[in-house]
């Protein structure tokens, strides 16, 4: 586990309210900065990814947790 990243609780919210508040979250980050998403969105297995993908960000971990995902992410330039 990454011990200089933030947790970010987006349990209960189903998509797309995950990928747009992670989106805003990052957005007020600095680049290379670590992000903890919390998810029970059985959906955030895809969305979560491909948000990452088209948006410059770095999918570090993914671990699927009770009731959920955790998934580690790196904000890009």
């Amino acid at each position: 586990m990454s011990a200089d990243a933030e947790t970010y609780d987006l349990k209960g919210l189903n998509c797309p309210l995950p990928v747009l508040k992670a989106r805003k979250r990052l957005a007020g980050m600095r680049p290379g900065a670590r992000l903890w998403l919390e998810t029970t969105d059985p959906l955030a297995v895809i969305d979560i990814p491909a948000f990452c993908k088209d948006n410059g960000h770095r999918l570090i971990e993914s671990i699927g947790i009770d009731g959920g995902h955790r998934f580690l992410v790196e904000r890009g330039e």
